[in-house]
């Protein structure tokens, strides 16, 4: 009887497909129209052809936006859609209080309400070029199941209903016009489970001929990145095939150079699935000539894709690109009148840690109803352009450094931890490297600093050939000593927030080491650069207990190199020790 129902759900879907535009995709196959077949879908195969590709690693700075739906009762956040089906719930308590009873009033009843009559695609590519970002992200369907976008398959869509206009279009469109890389998130995996207390509830979700509340499903599957995300539904059959087909679509019709996912897609169930779409979205970008982006959070190899972190940081530098996603507002994704916003001094300094360990920032704005950033949201990303046009050449294109940082202020670091800012002093200093030029960016203002890297244990045959702050057109004065390089700030600041330092050096700079304990091992990482212009040679000897590894390194000219060591022991606890000579 299962088969039979799954058999006549995916002759519906076909029948769907076929009266509507003439588009069809071929979900079983992951070659591209032109039969381009280099990716298969499983890891090792996408990992053989695969890189990240050097504009996201060089762009350091996206915009993602959330619009849609959502953003007319404005209440709580984006999971509006969600949690008005939860009886008890304050955001059921408003619906009800103000939008009437759910059998009534449903979530499919906001549609027309949506209109985004000011909505300024032009406008808004203005706005995110003038704040220094280098890609925008656009939402192109959320939980919800509303596709911002002419879809195939989704007869609730911004083309027929709401806005009627392909807002996706136009803002790709928009965004390519002002030179900026266009991407897109889908959170169409989410919808299979998002509506499931409707069920619980008399309302209309309980009408299973409204396909725009999916699934329903109500069981757990498969494990989430955390115990809060491995609560939620997953996914069955159908909705995968489903998947398949929107991303097939999006990809076909919008060529995107990312694509963002949520988290459903990393559980187990799940993976086959989407090593089909990676497949097949890396095999069209080679018709394209493009270099794409997927951005996922758990699940996947970091060398087939790009690691989010949302609303947090990593606690070090990563070995592949990663990507903090956030927001400007504290509260939601989307539009909300009460919306806490953080200060543009707050984004940039989580940025400057972000950049440090090798991560790019994608910073969510959450529009109005009628299409409109609210100014509050537009200053913050004024501030943060302004900040970029006289500190950018620490930023883009840059790498991280033999270490991120130093000073006592270490930051927030993992998953939903970014909403504290941390009070930094101007000793709490983050590394960036570009063109053999180290930037120290000190996070605060001061009289004076002293960069404790540089202190003569790190160094060898170091010579300091010129210390500037961008930005300021005085000259800097500044010391090598013993316990690091010592910088006099100038009188006035160059800007109102983190403060760059452009270092030009030659010889070689050794970070200290970082240790990861093991039960049955431990490993120490030792990044070392050269900044001379000829090839340098270190004997690096790592040491735990008696446990020892001597290792040779050549190091080419202006050229950073990371070693691993990996100590065999039981004993983790024992002394460590490192020698460079």
């Amino acid at each position: 009887m299962k088969t039979l129902i799954s058999i006549l759900a995916v002759s519906a879907l076909a029948s769907f497909v076929s009266c509507n535009y003439g588009y069809k995709p071929d979900i079983s196959t992951t070659a591209s129209p032109k039969g381009t077949n280099v990716f298969l879908p499983d890891s090792a195969s996408i990992a053989a052809s695969y890189k990240i590709p050097k504009w996201f690693e060089d762009a350091k700075f996206g915009i993602f936006i959330h619009w849609g739906v959502y953003s007319v009762p404005s209440f709580t956040s984006e999971w509006y859609a969600r949690w008005m089906y939860k009886e008890g719930s304050p955001t059921y308590k408003f619906h009800v209080e103000n939008y009437g009873p759910l059998t009534e009033f449903g979530y499919k009843d906001f549609i027309p309400m949506f209109k985004g009559e000011n909505f300024n695609p032009r406008e808004w590519a203005e706005i995110f070029k003038e704040s220094g970002a280098q890609y925008v992200v656009p939402v192109a369907e959320h939980h919800d199941g509303f596709a911002m976008y002419k879809s195939t398959f989704n007869k609730w869509n911004s083309v027929d209903m709401g806005p009627k206009r392909d807002v996706i279009g136009e803002l790709k469109k928009a965004i390519t016009a002002q030179g900026l890389h266009f991407g897109l998130s889908s959170h169409r995996c989410e919808n299979a489970w998002f509506y499931e207390y409707g069920m619980d509830t008399p309302s209309d979700v309980q009408d299973m001929s409204i396909s725009l509340y999916g699934e329903r499903l109500h069981e757990p599957e498969g494990k989430g990145m955390t115990p809060y995300c491995g609560k939620y539904e997953g996914s069955n059959e159908k909705s995968r095939k489903e998947f398949l087909l929107h991303t097939y679509e999006l990809i076909d019709q919008y060529q995107p150079e990312l694509i963002w996912f949520d988290w459903t897609v990393g559980k187990y169930p799940f993976q086959p699935t989407f090593y089909k779409f990676m497949a097949y979205y890396y095999n069209n970008a080679l018709d394209w000539g493009k270099e794409v982006v997927v951005n996922t959070k758990f699940g996947y190899g970091d060398n087939i894709q790009v690691f989010d972190i949302e609303r947090g940081k990593s606690d070090r530098i990563r070995k592949h690109s990663w990507q903090t996603d956030t927001s400007i507002g504290k509260i939601s994704w989307c539009y909300n009148p009460k919306e806490e916003n953080k200060t543009p001094d707050h984004i940039i300094d989580d940025f400057v840690d972000i950049v440090s360990k090798n991560g790019n920032l994608l910073l969510n704005v959450g529009p109005k109803p009628d299409g409109t950033i609210t100014d509050e949201q537009k200053n913050v990303l004024k501030e943060i352009g302004k900040w970029l046009k006289v500190n950018g050449e620490a930023i883009y294109g840059s790498r991280p450094w033999v270490i991120p940082g130093e000073g006592e202020n270490k930051g927030t670091a993992g998953y939903m931890t970014d909403n504290e800012k941390t009070e930094y002093t101007a000793q709490d200093i983050r590394f960036t490297t570009r063109d053999n030029n180290v930037y120290a960016i000190s996070l605060a203002w001061g009289d004076e600093v002293l960069i404790k890297t540089f202190a003569e244990k790190h160094l060898k045959d170091v010579k300091i050939e010129n210390v500037e702050m961008l930005g300021s057109y005085g000259k800097l004065n500044y010391e090598l000593t013993p316990e690091g390089l010592k910088v006099k700030f100038p009188k006035n600041k160059p800007t109102d927030y983190a403060h760059v330092l452009r270092i030009k050096l030659s010889g070689t700079v050794v970070s200290n080491p970082v240790i990861d304990k093991y039960q049955d091992k431990v490993v120490s990482t030792v990044r070392i650069m050269q900044h001379g212009n000829h090839p340098e040679s270190v004997t690096a000897k790592s040491s735990v207990g008696d446990n020892v590894i001597k290792q040779d390194i050549e190091i080419a000219p202006q050229t950073l190199v990371e070693k691993e060591f990996i100590h065999l022991t039981s004993n983790a606890d024992a002394p460590y020790e490192l020698k460079i000579e």
